[in-house]
């Protein structure tokens, strides 16, 4: 009694003359620390050993978002050294499965409808950004509806126009562009880049008249749509942060702007001639299977998705690809030799044809996608309960994944790994030669499967360790235009100016703040005018 009494009196003494805010900043210490406590010993205690191992995390809720968001192929390869190929992890309270290797890749991105789905992950993201009844705002039936209108622009025939509308684009933008102003200097590469972009993809996706409404604060509203793409909105899309009161500020200017376009369209009564016929034109007059024509608001809204996916690709490849050339100033005169070989010393105008014979501009457009692929991470949410048979540091074990979980694919962490890339984190674009001593192994590993779910054939692949665009359904259908714009802006680029890293500069780091990651602003380089003269031939 005298024990309890000689404690007692010292506790109500200290509630007696703390002050309140103390005393409640200790009540809250001790809540967080109660908190923390049950959560490593429900950890420890309380395994389940048919599920996948979770990754060690103290605080509950948190887990380990922060580590992932900051560098994801660090928080990867780290866990899958301890844990194996498949292993989950909290993510905003979110339980994530990680399924890794091209074994991975196959379970997740091939898929089945009945198992796993992309648009409950994906559309409390894009709805905002691209605006409703598009993409993943809309059943999956309807979305493959919708990538088979668009694939009106993403014919051969109209691959053969782009490269002249995009090779002009790029040659004004750094004879004229003020982040390309005087004969030498510096510039600024991702904005740069992010504001060419828009005005290729625009011209050349989307035609003259929208072209003709974009300035550099157009790529300003495409960049803050662009953050509306932040982790924290696959659970607080609708929450009044800066990022996101931009975001929706320039989904309505966007959309004010292609409704414009459409209203004009539809008062003069029709296309007539001398028009382009332009993708705008082209989903004005499309009808969906069961006879409702496509409403003009979603018209508006699958341009922005449309643009959006080619900004995004683009813009930070590209960002990439000039950021490492001026690190290998070998590569660039070699780019440039090779058209001179290929093409003829008079450098004529590029073609589509003339660029598919460009065989190193390409394989630095694949090199670059290889260790820069700007979507680090591919989500789904499990429908049915499913197993995996998964390679552990010291065994193989069969894991059971319940509904309750998402499944995320990093299709980029095969492609950063020796046994298939030799020193898989130096930049080379010639290991993509025959017999070269980094040669990629492939092993057969890029057999080739097609399939189509409703807006023509396309690879279903996933086994292959290199899948920058995705596989299966939900494979990028804009890939092949990716590497068209890609590979006009690379080759227009090398005949028009030099680049260099500033001295003492090393490598930019990658910019993983948003579900795209690009390099990290500011991304200086150095530039010199070539002032070559070229072919004035069409």
């Amino acid at each position: 009694m005298g024990l309890l009494t000689t404690v007692a009196v010292p506790i109500e003494h200290l509630f007696n003359t703390l002050p309140v805010y103390q005393l409640v900043l200790l009540g809250f210490t001790a809540l967080i620390t109660l908190v923390i406590s049950l959560n490593v010993a429900r950890q420890l205690l309380f395994k389940d050993k048919n599920a996948p191992p979770v990754v060690f995390h103290l605080i509950p809720g948190l887990g380990s978002t922060i580590w992932y968001g900051m560098d994801p192929f660090d928080f990867f390869f780290s866990c899958r050294e301890k844990y194996g190929d498949v292993f989950t992890f909290i993510l905003l309270g979110r339980k994530v499965t990680v399924c890794l290797g091209t074994t991975g890749n196959e379970f997740i991105l091939n898929g089945k409808l009945k198992d796993v789905n992309a648009e409950e992950v994906y559309t409390p993201l894009t709805t905002p950004v691209f605006g409703t009844g598009v993409v993943y705002d809309c059943e999956n039936s309807k979305l493959m509806e919708q990538k088979k209108f668009v694939k009106f622009g993403l014919t051969l025939e109209a691959f053969r126009s782009y490269v002249d509308l995009i090779s002009n684009e790029t040659k004004l933008f750094v004879q004229e562009g003020a982040p390309f102003r005087g004969p030498a200097g510096t510039v600024d590469i991702v904005p740069a880049m992010a504001e060419l972009t828009i005005y290729t993809a625009s011209r050349s996706l989307q035609g003259k008249e929208v072209r003709a409404k974009f300035d550099s604060s157009f790529a300003d509203l495409y960049h803050d749509l662009d953050m509306g793409f932040s982790p924290i909105n696959f659970m607080l899309p609708w929450a009044p942060l800066p990022h996101n009161r931009k975001r929706d500020i320039a989904n309505k200017k966007m959309t004010e702007t292609y409704m414009e376009i459409i209203k004009a369209r539809r008062a003069q009564g029709g296309k007539k001639e001398g028009d382009e016929n332009d993708m705008i034109w082209n989903l004005m007059n499309c009808v969906y299977k069961n006879g409702t024509p496509v409403p003009d608001d979603e018209v508006a809204h699958m341009m922005i998705a449309l643009l959006m996916a080619g900004q995004h690709s683009s813009s930070s490849t590209s960002s990439w690809i000039l950021l490492r050339l001026a690190t290998r100033p070998d590569i660039q005169e070699d780019l440039l030799e090779e058209q001179k070989r290929v093409l003829g010393e008079d450098l004529p105008p590029l073609t589509y044809e003339s660029i598919q014979k460009l065989k190193l501009n390409s394989q630095v457009v694949k090199e670059t996608l290889r260790l820069h692929a700007p979507i680090h991470s591919i989500m789904r949410k499990v429908k049915s309960p499913m197993a995996i048979v998964a390679n552990t540091p010291t065994t193989t074990k069969t894991y059971q994944i319940p509904t309750t979980h998402t499944l995320m694919s990093a299709p980029g962490v095969t492609s950063r790994e020796s046994e298939f890339f030799p020193e898989p984190m130096l930049w080379e674009p010639h290991r993509w030669d025959d017999g070269h001593e980094l040669a990629y192994t492939r092993d057969g590993l890029d057999k080739e499967e097609f399939e189509d779910y409703g807006y023509g054939l396309i690879s279903k692949g996933a086994s292959s360790p290199y899948l920058p665009f995705g596989a299966g359904r939900h494979r990028c259908i804009g890939e092949q235009f990716a590497y068209v714009q890609l590979g006009t802006v690379l080759a227009q680029m090398v005949r028009e100016i030099k680049l260099t890293s500033p001295p003492g500069s090393k490598l930019v780091e990658t910019d993983y703040s948003s579900l795209f990651s690009r390099p990290l602003n500011p991304a200086i380089a150095e530039f010199e005018k070539r002032g070559l003269k070229t072919s004035e031939k069409s």
